[in-house]
């Protein structure tokens, strides 16, 4: 006997159709909790990468995560696993597109070593540029310059027992030619040469930023000192003002070899550090060597946890050769020693 047939009941009937029809079921209160909270995980990469697309460097804390760029990729990525797991297909669309935006500016630069160079070689020469964090690296940064030789040192916060040590234990003969600023603290920075420097104005500023001009193979050459005011809460008037004078002396030196270097408290993710790269046609030497992303600070952690503040930036008379950093002791900061070669572009 058709049972089916007997209860009234199609024959051919199928089993009856889900609750929720095909697609998956509506989430739980916890996996809404989960999403909830991704949106909040999600929520400051998407302000931080919206202000990079955007130029502009905003207001706090922005600017502090701006310097931070590659820790977006921690929250974006947990945010899209959730939404993998929630099965959110807008949320996942959204923590997706975060997820690559960030990977796209924290990826590796270009490297300009194999550009063409633009004229022939006049002159070889490396560049070293330290903060000693208030004079605690002094020691150990004596004894750098003694290893490596630069032929440019730049030093900021060096302070008077820093100043006291570089006219002690670094020989004259060897860097007969120096433009130091005294100072306590953050305050005191200088610049050794072993090539011949003429006094220029500086850069005015809260920390010592002196400037000079190098004749090297028989051209002047800008040597700039760089160390602007951090962009703490509070004092991010000072630090646009600092880098904004910064990018004035760039623009104005545009045309002449130049080389300005120090703790700029600002990475290439910051609008205000990119805007004086442009303003000079100053490149950055760690980019053309390819380590753009390599961290100057803190000193304790590694790529891509630090970020890079310290930087050796050259007009485009120089090719960089190579890019080094140096762990001192007792200081945050690693240094920065690059290998340059000045061309004769005229």
């Amino acid at each position: 006997m058709d049972t089916a047939a007997t209860n009234g009941a199609p024959a051919d009937a199928g089993p009856p159709p889900a609750p929720y029809g095909d697609g998956p079921p509506p989430p739980s209160a916890g996996g809404r909790t989960a999403v909830r909270f991704a949106a909040l995980l999600l929520l400051v990469p998407t302000v931080v990468i919206a202000c990079r697309l955007a130029d502009t460097d905003a207001v706090t804390p922005v600017p502090q995560l701006l310097a931070f760029l590659p820790w977006m990729l921690v929250p974006a990525g947990a945010a899209l696993l959730i939404g993998l797991l929630a099965r959110r297909r807008t949320f996942m669309a959204w923590a997706a597109a975060v997820l690559a935006l960030t990977g796209w500016f924290v990826r590796p630069y270009d490297t300009g070593l194999t550009d063409d160079p633009p004229g022939p070689v006049v002159a070889q020469l490396e560049v070293l540029t330290s903060n000693v964090e208030f004079g605690g690296a002094t020691e150990a940064l004596v004894a750098a310059i003694r290893r490596e030789q630069p032929d440019l040192v730049f030093v900021q916060e060096c302070e008077y027992r820093c100043s006291e040590a570089l006219e002690a234990e670094i020989s004259r003969t060897d860097y007969p030619y120096r433009n130091v600023v005294e100072g306590g603290g953050a305050t005191g920075s200088a610049i050794l040469s072993k090539h011949p420097l003429r006094p220029a104005r500086g850069v005015p500023s809260t920390l010592a930023m002196p400037g000079s001009v190098a004749v090297i193979a028989g051209r002047d050459v800008n040597v700039q000192l760089a160390h602007p005011l951090p962009p703490v809460p509070g004092g991010m008037s000072l630090w646009h003002r600092e880098l904004g004078r910064l990018r004035s002396f760039a623009a104005a030196a545009e045309g002449t070899p130049t080389v300005l270097a120090g703790d700029f408290n600002a990475t290439q993710d910051h609008a205000a550090f990119r805007r004086l790269l442009d303003a000079g046609a100053l490149r950055d030497s760690a980019t053309l060597a390819g380590a753009a992303h390599t961290p100057t600070w803190p000193a304790s952690v590694r790529r891509p946890l630090g970020t890079q503040i310290d930087h050796v930036l050259v007009s485009e008379d120089f090719s960089v050769r190579d890019a080094r950093f140096l762990d001192l002791p007792d200081t945050d900061h690693r240094s920065v020693l690059v290998r340059l070669a000045l061309h004769d572009v005229r």
